[in-house]
């Protein structure tokens, strides 16, 4: 039997609620993208509705395996019209809610995948 630390040596999302999360020290309360190669951004969206191509084109350019996209309190799947620059380059996009957004980006980025994490918060 093989064990193995439990160290996190990523970004990772330390808590979460209905509205927020918490990255390190910092609680968050606006959409954002994460990868676990460190790079974060501002995701300049405050509703499902107003989900564009571009937003979606600012996540292919991260280069990572796969997009776990957040869509917010429930569940809600983008159209395919926005997702075609991920899908030409072909990195995977997996749709959740939130909360099972993080813990998801939490298990990949801690066992080493090159994964990236878009969080819809709406206002």
């Amino acid at each position: 039997m093989k064990f193995h630390p439990d160290v996190i040596n990523v970004p990772f999302i330390k808590s979460y609620g209905t509205d927020w999360v918490e990255v390190g020290s910092e609680r968050l309360s606006s959409s954002f993208v994460m990868s676990s190669t460190g790079e974060r951004f501002a995701w300049n969206c405050a509703h499902f509705e107003d989900l564009t191509a571009a937003h979606f084109d600012q996540l292919a350019k991260l280069h990572t395996e796969l997009v776990i996209f957040g869509s917010g309190a429930r569940l809600r799947f983008p159209a395919p019209a926005l997702i075609t620059t991920l899908i030409k380059q072909q990195i995977g996009l997996e749709t959740m809610d939130m909360q099972a957004a993080c813990r998801t980006y939490n298990i990949l980025a801690g066992e080493g995948r090159r994964v990236a994490v878009a969080l819809l918060m709406e206002s």
